[in-house]
């Protein structure tokens, strides 16, 4: 899907929902969107979906998932060569979401229309550092994966992960969610422990052996 497909879809959705007669409607959106331009289309299109959705005479609300656990363990980030390597410093922290918990989630906000209509907020279940993924991938592999941040080389030659690198140094792509608020709707969000031991396992085990190369350079 392109950019301008996502921006056409989403507003048209909106509007049905506006036609139909829909009493909530929930977006999901980004966690580093904002009115600030971040010159990343993936979050800029959805900032301009949510101008859209506030727009209209509907009670919404807008959750900004945090980076995905599932996109963690995907190929391309070196864990089949026995390292991991990231957007974060090794001590930076970033928060993260398994795509799972989003359903939970926005089930808590479908339940509470009166409390949730109107408002905008990010949403993750745990927040990691660069060392603590090390610890974590280490202990499940068996075996050491030292963690690094992308190196100058790789993300002069990517201007997109340029941009997400520099996103999460000043902190839009970093988290900002109120992590203890949210375990309140939903007590059994994953931490990112819990999720690589369960339904994270598969695809972990699948990237330790996995060559492919995943083409994060869009």
């Amino acid at each position: 899907m392109t950019d301008e497909q996502e921006v056409r879809y989403g507003i048209t959705i909106a509007d049905l929902a506006v036609e139909c007669g829909v009493k909530h409607l929930v977006y999901s959106s980004g966690s580093a969107t904002g009115e600030t331009p971040t010159g990343v289309a993936h979050y800029d299109t959805k900032a301009e979906i949510e101008r859209h959705i506030r727009r209209l005479p509907l009670a919404a609300t807008i959750v900004r998932p945090a980076t995905f656990m599932e996109l963690l363990v995907m190929p391309g980030f070196g864990l089949d060569e026995g390292r991991f390597q990231f957007f974060m410093l090794p001590e930076g922290r970033m928060q993260v979401l398994a795509v799972e918990d989003i359903g939970h989630l926005v089930a808590a906000v479908f339940a509470a229309p009166a409390r949730f209509a109107g408002k905008t907020f990010e949403i993750a279940s745990d927040s990691v550092t660069g060392r603590q993924l090390e610890g974590l991938f280490s202990a499940a592999a068996g075996r050491p994966i030292p963690y690094s941040r992308f190196s100058d080389e790789v993300l002069a030659a990517s201007p997109f992960l340029h941009k997400l690198t520099g996103l999460v140094d000043d902190g839009r792509l970093a988290g900002h969610a109120d992590l203890d608020a949210l375990r309140q709707l939903h007590p059994q969000l994953y931490t990112f422990a819990g999720w690589l031991a369960g339904p994270g396992c598969p695809a972990f085990e699948r990237a330790l052996t996995s060559g492919a190369r995943w083409a994060f350079d869009s």
